[in-house]
């Protein structure tokens, strides 16, 4: 059975061959590319088995790559669990909302002072 490469939602209800811009339902990742391929290996020059493949640099985002064949074992729950806790990390770094500034106060101190004393537009 093939599933998404981001998110391993099963992609039974597509027609194979995958078309070009055909998205995971679940998740609306594209799914011919480089990531879902038979010949993706991350391991090796170009990520690429496949020897006369022209050269995909966005190996997550669809191709008209002719060799494209879909793998069933193409999702890796150790790389999703990496994304999501990136992720996470740069909510808690840039924050996940702009309630600071719709509530009118910013909670940093710096950023008052400064709001302060430029008036907050």
């Amino acid at each position: 059975m093939i599933v998404c490469w981001r998110c391993g939602e099963s992609l039974e209800k597509l027609t194979l061959p995958l078309a070009r811009l055909d998205e995971c339902p679940a998740c609306n990742a594209q799914v011919h590319v480089c990531r879902l391929c038979v010949h993706f290996d991350p391991a090796i020059a170009r990520a690429c088995r496949e020897d006369d493949a022209d050269e995909v640099r966005e190996k997550e985002r669809a191709n008209f790559c002719d060799y494209f064949r879909a793998a069933e074992n193409a999702f890796s729950a150790d790389h999703a669990a990496a994304e999501q806790q990136a992720a996470a990390q740069l909510q808690s770094l840039f924050g996940a909302d702009d309630s600071a500034g719709e509530s009118g106060s910013s909670a940093d101190p710096a950023i008052r002072a400064a709001e302060d004393l430029f008036g907050k537009s």
